[in-house]
């Protein structure tokens, strides 16, 4: 192990990439198609939905940036929580982020195979997700610099996307354009139709499980940190850029989409941005939304492949994963955990065309909810961080600590409070609790086994 000790990362992520990381993290389908179903849940608040969960969401990535700062040598903020919550914190968040990940990527793999027939329409549907499965593995393996260069590309087609549905918009609110079967499109939308509250309190708290989806993996940038080039000046520009990609592209698009459609008019059945895209007459619309929707696929299973090899590359070179998992290749990327990841991922591609859908939006639910414990995970370790080091990283400390910190420890725990009463999220919170406590009792068998062999 001395040997695989020795060899490091590679520090081949650039500032260019690790910023499109970030932003390609904080946005993907749950904005692409999930908005819709968010804005008939609470109207024209859901903007005010994401501006507040994007606030905290700002406080947990400065918390994290602060953890990775305090040590630039460390893979991952997964090796912070062993140092700081001990060995059991770092294999249950540990094997709670891969699982994260793999289940996430798992239902946007489902829908490449949608996505394809679109274009395709006698194309097999399990032939997609394994291509696009290879092809990314492949890549991966290659380098990091590769991984960062294609998660930028992807990052940069979804930007693109939404700044020309921004920019649609305005233009259609500035001339006053005529919307079949409503008002002319006018910033008024937003409150004219019901208020701004139209279901009322409870609808604007309820959105925010499908708000805290959109947001999810949004961390990723701390598992970069060892294959950062320069992470001293990379990580805080990436971080800090947070609230302006919120406000830019969740709260600026809400804001033109429902200028355009009155929130009322906004269906469920499609993505909002093909609407909108559609009431202009840009031809193929819909087939520009598909490419779109297929990059923000794509994209989650390069996150998913890199995350999860990292996060096993983590756990064994602190020893609560397989050591084979520790192993560098020649191009410094942990192939091994690479492999492993990528083949459980295929094995879950494959159960979906055999287990009914329902199942997997179970699996999806828990995915999410774990995301969300592995936040809280990462806040309570830069508070016991900071009670260690009380002046922290002076260049990068959280803002307002401790009571930010520990402000946005209770906003989290609200929200699943809040899943718990959502018939759709119930049973995924007490299966990601079940989760926690096989996690819990599994490191004791584990670590019953390492004290027998010393």
């Amino acid at each position: 192990m001395d040997e695989q000790q020795e060899q490091k990362l590679s520090r081949a992520l650039k500032s260019r990439h690790i910023t499109m990381i970030a932003i390609g993290g904080a946005i993907g389908t749950g904005l692409f198609l999930g908005s819709g179903t968010a804005i008939h849940a609470a109207g024209p608040s859901i903007i005010l939905s994401y501006l507040i969960v994007g606030i905290f969401c700002f406080f947990m990535m400065r918390a994290l940036g602060e953890l990775i700062l305090a040590d630039t040598t460390k893979h991952s903020f997964i090796d912070s929580v062993k140092e700081y919550l001990g060995d059991r914190m770092e294999f249950v968040a540990g094997w709670t982020y891969w699982s994260c990940w793999l289940s996430l990527a798992m239902a946007d793999l489902t829908a490449t195979g949608i996505y394809l027939r679109y274009w395709f329409p006698n194309l097999p549907q399990w032939i997609g997700p394994l291509v696009i499965i290879v092809l990314l593995m492949l890549v991966n393996m290659i380098n990091v610099g590769l991984f960062g260069e294609m998660e930028s590309w992807f990052a940069m087609i979804k930007v693109i996307a939404i700044l020309a549905l921004i920019v649609i918009g305005l233009v259609m609110v500035f001339v006053h354009f005529p919307v079949k079967g409503s008002d002319p499109a006018s910033f008024s939308n937003l409150w004219s139709h019901g208020g701004f509250f139209p279901k009322g309190m409870l609808g604007f708290l309820m959105s925010f499980q499908m708000v805290v989806f959109a947001f999810v993996g949004i961390e990723m940038v701390g598992l970069t940190a060892g294959e950062t080039k320069d992470p001293n000046n990379d990580i805080p520009k990436a971080i800090n850029t947070l609230p302006v990609r919120i406000g830019l592209f969740y709260i600026g698009s809400m804001i033109a989409m429902m200028s355009v459609y009155p929130w009322n008019m906004i269906k469920t059945t499609s993505s909002p941005f093909v609407q909108l895209f559609q009431a202009v007459g840009i031809p193929g619309a819909a087939a520009i939304l598909n490419f779109v929707v297929l990059t923000a696929a794509m994209s989650a299973t390069n996150s998913s492949i890199f995350s999860t090899s990292r996060s096993l590359y983590a756990l064994a070179t602190g020893h609560n994963a397989p050591q084979k998992f520790a192993k560098l290749s020649n191009q410094a990327v942990p192939n091994n955990a690479l492999q492993f990841s990528s083949l459980i991922l295929f094995i879950v591609v494959i159960l979906n065309y055999i287990m009914p859908a329902g199942i997997f939006n179970i699996v999806s639910g828990v995915s999410t909810i774990n995301f969300v414990f592995v936040w809280l995970i990462i806040l309570w370790c830069h508070i016991v961080y900071r009670k260690k080091h009380p002046k922290g990283v002076a260049a990068f400390n959280m803002p307002g600590f401790p009571f930010t910190s520990w402000l946005t420890i209770i906003f989290f725990i609200g929200v699943l409070v809040i899943l718990f009463f959502v018939k759709s999220t119930r049973l995924p919170l007490l299966i990601s609790f079940v989760w926690f406590i096989a996690l819990f009792v599994g490191y004791t068998i584990v670590d019953k086994r390492k004290q027998a062999k010393d």
